[in-house]
């Protein structure tokens, strides 16, 4: 916003904080919206702001953004998956009363880069919150055995062939340990892990695989065709366009 449109940063406002009325929030002259609101109530938001003369820059829903927009802004498809402060991640594109009259919609590259970057920029820092450890095959953790669960795989460990274990030996030089325990099993168990594993590996690929098909069968795009109605509106439009030109 403070790039494209000129709008020193001093003059944004946030009314979506949470327990926030927008409606109710002072707005000072010349100030503009920035901010990410609610988008169930996208429809009324933008009638607020539209009478009353107030300009907004907002996040918006990618799947919905032609149907959550009005004539009075501008819809900046961008379909990016933004990851929110709940941890959802959702299409997100953005609608605007900052661009010329006139414009209903328009791609932006640069605001696509700007908040892609955003998002890589957290998924790395996420990713360094969560290191990843790579354990013998005689330890067993609670990830491990919830991922055979997502995948339909039946397995347990006896009482007696098991012992709680909050980090290995190997760990304790550089200060680290089993996030949230694990247990060390017997030889008879870890070969029943071994076991398990090839299974999840056979169902992690054929769940890739899934996915692929699953993929490309959405992509293959049903073609629908024009009415005689709708090639009526195209030639309204076309008259519009040679208006403007004359």
């Amino acid at each position: 916003v403070e790039e494209t449109y000129g709008i020193s940063r001093k003059h944004f406002v946030r009314p979506f904080y949470p327990g926030g009325d927008y409606q109710r929030e002072t707005y000072p002259k010349g100030c503009v919206v920035v901010d990410n609101p609610p988008f169930s109530i996208m429809a009324e938001i933008l009638r607020f702001y539209d009478s009353k003369g107030i300009r907004f820059f907002l996040f918006a829903p990618g799947l919905t953004l032609f149907s959550s927009s009005s004539s009075s802004c501008t819809a900046l498809p961008c379909s990016i998956t933004v990851i929110y402060e709940n941890g959802a991640g959702i299409n997100t594109s953005f609608l605007t009363n900052l661009e010329p009259a006139g414009v209903r919609l328009r791609s932006a590259p640069r605001l696509y880069q700007l908040v892609q970057d955003g998002v890589d920029e957290f998924t790395k820092t996420l990713k360094k919150r969560l290191p990843k450890y790579s354990y013998p095959p005689h330890i067993i953790t609670s990830a491990w055995v919830g991922a055979l669960s997502r995948l339909g795989i039946e397995f347990s460990v006896p009482v007696a062939e098991s012992e709680s274990i909050s980090g290995l030996d190997s760990q304790k030089a550089s200060g680290k340990a089993i996030f949230g325990k694990g247990y060390i099993v017997s030889d008879a168990v870890m070969a029943e892990r071994e076991k398990a594993e090839r299974e999840k590996a056979e169902r992690e690929k054929a769940e890739r695989e899934k996915a692929e098909r699953e993929k490309a069968e959405r992509e293959k795009a049903e073609r629908w065709e024009l009415s005689d109605r709708e090639r009526a509106i195209i030639q309204r439009l076309n008259k519009a366009h040679c208006n403007e030109q004359e």
